[in-house]
């Protein structure tokens, strides 16, 4: 898990990715394609990043997040909570 520090708790607190004094964890999938890799956020639809490597992607996606809950509030639209669990399963 991250923590946050000066400039990047500062940066989060104003996209909005902290609301009402809480840190907001959303679930990000991320999928290894022939030629890229890809990422997700199941609750905030269409919050996708698309990169070269794993570590590109984990960048951009995590670029990406405070990026859309700010489109979000400024077209006046809810932020949605974070629901998605993740888990694995060996099998």
């Amino acid at each position: 898990m991250n923590k946050w520090s000066g400039q990047d708790l500062e940066k989060h607190l104003e996209s909005g990715a902290i609301a009402g004094g809480r840190l907001m964890r959303y679930a990000v999938v991320s999928e290894k394609g022939p030629t890229s890799y890809g990422a997700y956020v199941p609750d905030l639809p269409g919050c996708v990043a698309v990169g070269k490597s794993a570590a590109e992607v984990k960048k951009l996606i995590a670029e990406a997040v405070p990026l859309h809950l700010e489109g979000l509030r400024e077209d006046g639209l809810p932020i949605p909570e974070p629901a998605t669990e993740c888990e694995y399963v060996e099998v």
